[in-house]
């Protein structure tokens, strides 16, 4: 018998199962964090146009759709408020009536199993749609912090598990897990926007939170998409600073910033799939032009064999009713 000159790696590609067995990366419903957007009146649900699927929830109907996303397996959300007022300074962010902090509040009474995780900034609430305050054209860094600060005194005061701050201030781990101590919050971890780019795929994330800038770009907090250093020394600094997890956004085009991450930090890496990513796939599918369950779920497991532990995506709610229909079809 002649020595066999190649190696049979299809050995363990030949059934379902087989493949099943020797996956290296796999998701499950626990690695999902849902984002929902609240917002003041009553009997409020709406889609948001350039999101199908998407919607924003006034709270008298925001239960409703809680109860479904346990009654998924979801076991995460990320909150971010829309009020009808705004102002110069981001007043209803910080507001003890805050629509955040009512949906927060609401959400813990009734569902206190449910980790609430508050997405800490000042975009959706200023009127410029900055996420810091604004002084002679310029977003000014320092003063923003004592305002972040109190965001996230009143969203840990209602009940948040989590803090999640995204503006990318400099410093605002470190201001923000200090407020929080002397707050007397100090078991409070922050999630913290460590690597944050200023990415074209954010476009219909500012269509559902109407947080548009009114001049001007984001390009002097958030980042370069040209620049891979400039992440680890972010992300070095928010660690130094005591961040309890990193997240990176968007993912999908930053894969190669994820596993860098990965391998410099200890702490959980977040995925961020961002709204851009989602609306794509969303409009693909809808013209025939991918199938969306395995797009998803080929994108979503490249973002976790990147490095990611957890994975903030629009597609939660599908992500995690597809694993109970596989599920369910094994047991038959």
């Amino acid at each position: 018998m002649s020595q066999q000159a190649f190696n049979r790696h299809r050995r363990l590609r030949g059934s379902h199962s087989m493949r099943n067995l020797v996956r290296e990366t796999k998701l499950s419903k626990e690695d999902l964090i849902y984002p929902l957007f609240v917002v003041e009146g009553q009997n409020y649900k709406k889609e948001v146009p350039s999101m199908p699927g998407v919607f924003h929830y006034s709270l008298d109907l925001l239960d409703d759709e809680i109860d479904q996303i346990i009654t998924l397996g979801i076991e995460s959300i990320i909150l971010f408020g829309v009020p009808k007022h705004k102002d110069d300074v981001g007043t209803q962010a910080y507001a003890e009536e805050g629509i955040v902090q009512q949906a927060i509040r609401q959400v813990k009474a009734n569902h206190p199993q449910l980790v609430v995780i508050a997405d800490t900034c000042l975009c959706q609430y200023t009127d410029h749609g900055h996420c810091g305050v604004i002084q002679d054209g310029t977003i000014e860094n320092d003063q923003s912090l004592s305002l972040l600060v109190k965001t996230a005194v009143s969203q840990a005061r209602a009940g948040a598990d989590v803090i999640a701050p995204s503006n990318m201030m400099d410093g605002f781990v470190a201001s923000i897990r200090h407020g929080l101590d002397e707050a007397g919050f100090s078991n409070t971890p922050i999630m913290s926007y460590a690597v944050k780019y200023a990415s074209a795929f954010y476009g219909p994330f500012r269509d559902a939170a109407h947080s548009t800038p009114q001049f001007g770009d984001r390009k002097t907090y958030q980042m370069d998409p040209a620049n891979r250093m400039e992440a680890l020394r972010e992300a070095r600094s928010d660690i130094q600073e005591g961040a309890d997890f990193l997240i990176v956004k968007p993912a999908l085009s930053y894969l190669d910033i994820m596993r860098d991450v990965k391998n410099e930090s200890l702490l959980p890496v977040v995925a961020y799939n961002v709204s851009g990513e989602y609306s794509m796939i969303k409009a693909a599918s809808a013209n025939g032009w991918v199938d969306e369950k395995e797009t998803v779920q080929e994108k979503l497991t490249s973002m976790k064999r990147a490095g990611a532990d957890l994975i903030i995506t629009y597609f939660a709610k599908d992500v995690a009713n597809w694993i109970n229909e596989d599920l369910e079809r094994g047991r038959h």
